[in-house]
């Protein structure tokens, strides 16, 4: 077996060598490939990437900023694992749970694991406003795809691969999170959830999500749920 982790990446300067220690430092007994995708940034990291050498780690450039659905479609479209992770460029998500990530595939129980920052994991104390946009988010998706998620926003999704090849996805930019939601389970896969930790950052440490794409992805639920 074989783990194909994809990182999308955009003006994460401060983070990415942080984030990609982390990720080399897991064990976890399988083969593991990390593929970074570079969505234009421009304060830094590309530069860092340029210069970054490691076997394990596979980078690829965007030369026109086009948003992380994109940057994920790139990574998706170069992975040969078994088994494909989304992890996100910043410090929000802990590398270290990995192995609780994988489990539910591992052992044939699921064909896709969420990990839930809303099922009693550590978190940082952040945002009312976020959390209650989540939630509402994560409702409108369940009612409209008849599944009973508690974080359909999460970073952390775990695809085997031959699911994911059955999705043609579309979104350019965090529509991704309810696009690929609806589709799963319009192939009726078997997703489960497991409790993750979580250490938000706020605005002025880079965060990048914004009120704007709560709106975007409630269109993008109709859109995927109806017109897709």
């Amino acid at each position: 077996m074989k783990l194909s982790i994809v990182i999308p990446v955009y003006n994460e300067r401060q983070t990415i060598a942080e984030v990609l220690r982390r990720v080399l430092s897991v064990r976890l007994g399988l083969k593991k490939e990390i593929i970074v995708v570079d969505d234009c940034s421009r304060d830094g990291t590309r530069e860092w990437l340029h210069a970054y050498r490691h076997p394990q780690v596979k980078v690829f450039y965007h030369e026109v900023n086009q948003g992380k659905g994109v940057a994920l479609r790139t990574g998706f479209a170069r992975a040969t694992g078994d088994i494909i992770l989304v992890q996100d460029a910043d410090l929000e998500y802990d590398p270290r749970e990995y192995s609780q990530l994988l489990a539910p595939i591992l052992d044939g129980r699921a064909d896709v694991v969420y990990g839930s920052r809303f099922q009693g994991g550590t978190h940082r104390v952040l945002f009312f406003w976020h959390y209650v946009g989540n939630k509402i988010l994560t409702t409108f998706c369940n009612m409209m795809s008849n599944l009973n998620l508690t974080d359909m926003e999460t970073c952390y999704k775990v695809f085997k691969r031959d699911v994911l090849k059955k999705i043609r996805l579309k979104s350019r930019r965090f529509g991704f999170e309810p696009e690929v939601t609806i589709k799963l389970a319009k192939l009726r896969c078997r997703i489960y959830e497991v409790p993750i930790s979580y250490s938000g950052r706020d605005y002025s440490e880079g965060k990048k999500i914004g009120w704007k794409d709560g709106v975007a992805a409630v269109l993008h639920i109709l859109r995927f749920r109806f017109f897709d």
